[in-house]
């Protein structure tokens, strides 16, 4: 394998865009152990014990491609205080647009927070939906998972080593060296 390459996507799923007509295509697509497996390491997770996609694919006259979707997942992640397993349901709706290179903006990149997303350029004339389900998994994953009681047990810990409590704070050595009043 060459440094340049790509890597392999853990969930590939492509299909070619060619294939996509006005009429609505329904898709359903589920990672299998192994990818499972893959993408949990991707994204750090404990676990991913389920990825499915109900996908909707339509064309519309100008040639844009739309993705429309919803994922389905349980995942098991780290809590962020206790380290312990925090296990989840997660199940989000979304829209995709692809269109040819041409049509994609390619050198200036306009952030309309309330618009819709710009549609993202096809790569070989290819849709990849097990990517598309994998990067919305990324998108709907808590960056900050707690276990229950979690929070309780950080801010107990917290202040009880908290070198400001103790007067273990570089104010506190340098207060010592201020000469004293009489």
């Amino acid at each position: 394998m060459s440094r340049n390459a790509a890597p392999s996507p853990e969930f590939s799923r492509p299909i070619a865009a060619d294939q996509i007509g006005p009429q609505q295509t329904e898709r359903e697509i589920s990672a299998n152990d192994a990818e499972r497996a893959r993408l949990a390491e991707r994204f750090g997770l404990l676990a991913l014990d389920r990825l499915t996609a109900r996908l909707q694919l339509a064309r519309d006259r100008s040639g844009l491609v739309t993705v429309r979707g919803q994922i389905e997942a349980d995942v098991v992640q780290a809590c962020i205080v206790t380290l312990e397993p925090v296990r989840s349901h997660l199940s989000e709706d979304f829209t995709v647009a692809f269109g040819a290179a041409g049509s994609v903006a390619d050198d200036a990149v306009v952030i309309d927070l309330d618009g819709e997303d710009p549609a993202e350029a096809l790569t070989d004339g290819r849709i990849d939906l097990g990517e598309i389900a994998a990067q919305q998994l990324a998108v709907a994953l808590d960056p900050y998972p707690r276990a229950p009681g979690g929070e309780d047990r950080f801010e107990a810990s917290d202040a009880e080593e908290s070198p400001a409590k103790a007067g273990n704070t570089p104010f506190a050595a340098l207060e010592g060296l201020r000469p004293r009043r009489n």
